[in-house]
């Protein structure tokens, strides 16, 4: 342990601790820009340092000290708070601010812009050094939107593409002024291997990396008298979205969400829950088909069998493991089954086309814009699902219609899409899709009702794990990994028959899971949000009357009216999919 005095203060902390993190321990606030630090699980630091904002005065060294990079060492006397520090502080900002675009009104991160609160604190109101402003051409995406004129080179986008989620997309390119965070050669993400999962807009402290927003597109539909538009919300939503509306993290909002969206104007607001419930049921299906027969020594069976929910962890896949595309579950993702349905089965109870039906999709996910785009989701180009905005986005348009969301009652999803269980909800959280697969499979296997609900040994926020399950005289080897960069040394180690064979793996390609989602609620790299919103998706799963998604009575009622059986002809041609070999550059 090292002991040092900061502002006068002691302090006693390991050795190898930074002064930064020796100050908050202290609860001394050290203004920071380029750091960020993710929960240990995660395995995150950004370490380029580069800002400069936290510096801080060392006794006996000439000059100023970052403080985020600058290791302690026994006796050392640190000040915060100096004339020198703060003059230094306040020059960097301005030399920031010098060249980065006046747009504040219009920017899509004003109000969440740390460079903007920065300022603020500073009480920065006018910039001193004026010159030649750096210009760079904009990419819009599906799923995203890059502006590097906003770009201030913290490198926390490159830290999280690059050793988080192993994606490798982005890089420091380019000498000197003409310096930029992009992919190589400056291509647009679309020509990447860019998985579009947001985690790089996550931790952008300023405009330069935003989602691509499609509120305004909402309005359009929902003023449209020709049009019938419905709305699903995944369960991860309800977890997150009151802290937008100044609620603590995991606080459910479930019925003010669905409240608030009726207030909105939808014609039918549902669950995408539901669908999830619905994904079980093929998905646990494709897996007991396909171990019996593994089981029966059919050559042809590719085992472990891999969840197909999360649209970033498939593209991931289609570029980086092609070998592997007949390994993953052809389910299609809950949204994509809900749009499915609400086209080919809803539509037809109503009487109308599904042109004139528009589905609209509330995600925690930014790569769910992408998947609404593929073009295997649509039938002669009218897509299942129209429009995917975030759960910000949403949160916007609460606020733009002017709504009172803390003083709305709590009110029920329609019916028959808004049924689910507590399988459903726990799809939002790392585990939880596994965990709902389990409990339909296992009682389907044993043809026995489950003594125990809860699979939690399946649960935890490591980042890779393991945990058998016991089903009749078999053990189930069950792998679990969120992030990408775990679930590329899962995929490594079944690609090269290392270990012992895994029987159904689940992965989820944002740190915790949906909950951790590129669309949520900034949380500014505090991951104790991130789990608080999954300790609330596991507390709605408590509360149902029903946990087991083939115990939905809509679900069942689905089947027997159009759907037929899981896996089934129609089954098969609405609710699965296929995988592309993408190219690797």
């Amino acid at each position: 342990m090292i002991n040092l005095n900061i502002d006068g203060k002691y302090v006693k902390v390991p050795e190898g601790s930074t002064i930064l993190e020796a100050a908050r321990q202290l609860g001394i606030d050290i203004p920071t820009l380029c750091h960020l630090k993710l929960d240990d699980n995660v395995g995150m630091v950004n370490k380029s340092a580069s800002c400069r904002v936290c510096v801080v005065e060392v006794k006996g060294r000439r000059n100023l000290a970052p403080a985020c990079a600058t290791p302690v060492a026994e006796g050392m006397e640190v000040r915060t708070n100096t004339i020198r520090v703060l003059n230094a502080r306040k020059t960097v900002l301005e030399l920031l601010l010098s060249d980065h675009p006046k747009e504040c009104l219009t920017c899509a991160k004003s109000g969440n812009c740390e460079l903007q609160d920065l300022a603020e604190r500073f009480c920065i109101r006018e910039v001193r050094y004026q010159g030649v402003q750096s210009t760079y051409k904009k990419d819009h995406s599906p799923a995203l939107e890059r502006d590097m004129d906003k770009c201030v080179m913290c490198r926390r986008c490159e830290t999280m593409c690059n050793e988080v989620q192993t994606v490798g997309v982005l890089s420091g390119v380019n000498r000197g002024f003409n310096a930029v965070v992009a992919p190589a050669f400056e291509k647009p993400l679309v020509d990447t291997v860019c998985t579009f999962c947001g985690q790089c807009a996550a931790v952008c402290p300023t405009g330069a990396l935003v989602e691509r927003d499609y509120s305004w597109r909402v309005i359009e539909a929902l003023a449209d008298p020709d049009k019938v538009v419905v709305v699903q919300t995944a369960p991860a939503v309800r977890a997150a979205l009151g802290e937008e509306f100044g609620l603590e993290p995991g606080t459910l909002v479930t019925g003010k969400m669905v409240s608030a969206l009726r207030q909105m104007g939808f014609d039918y607001v549902f669950d995408t829950d539901f669908a999830a419930d619905l994904t079980i049921m093929e998905e646990a299906s494709e897996f007991l088909d396909r171990l019996n027969r593994y089981l029966k020594g059919d050559k042809a069976v590719r085992m472990p069998i891999l969840t197909s929910c999360c649209p970033a962890w498939v593209k991931f896949f289609e570029h980086q493991f092609p070998e592997l595309l007949d390994v993953p579950s052809t389910a299609k993702s809950p949204q994509q089954m809900f749009g499915a349905v609400a086209k080919n089965f809803f539509a037809k109870k109503l009487g109308i086309p599904r042109e004139k039906m528009v589905v609209v999709s509330v995600m925690p996910c930014l790569a769910k814009k992408y998947e609404a785009s593929r073009p295997e989701f649509a039938v002669d180009g009218n897509p299942d699902v129209d429009i995917s905005i975030s759960t910000r986005e949403l949160a916007h348009l609460i606020k733009r219609c002017n709504i009172d969301f803390l003083s709305l009652p709590d009110e029920d999803f329609d019916r028959p899409l808004g049924e689910s269980t507590g399988a459903g909800v726990i799809f939002g959280t790392t585990g939880g899709v596994i965990e709902a697969a389990v409990r339909t499979a296992v009682e389907w296997a044993t043809g026995k009702p489950l003594e125990k609900v809860d699979f939690t040994e399946l649960r935890g926020m490591q980042g890779c794990r393991e945990a058998w399950v016991n089903v009749g005289d078999l053990k189930l080897h069950i792998g679990i990994a969120h992030g990408l960069g775990n679930a590329r040394r899962l995929l490594e180690a079944v690609r090269d028959g290392k270990g012992e064979m895994f029987h159904a793996i689940e992965i989820m390609a944002c740190p915790g899971g949906c909950v951790g989602g590129g669309g949520q609620p900034y949380h500014h790299g505090n991951f104790e949000i991130v789990k608080k919103r999954a300790e609330a998706i596991y507390r709605e799963d408590q509360g149902k009357p029903i946990r087991k998604s083939h115990e939905n009575p809509e679900i069942v009622k689905l089947y027997e009216e159009f759907l037929g059986k899981p896996l089934g002809e129609t089954a098969h041609h609405l609710l699965h999919t296929h995988y592309f070999k993408r190219s690797d550059v």
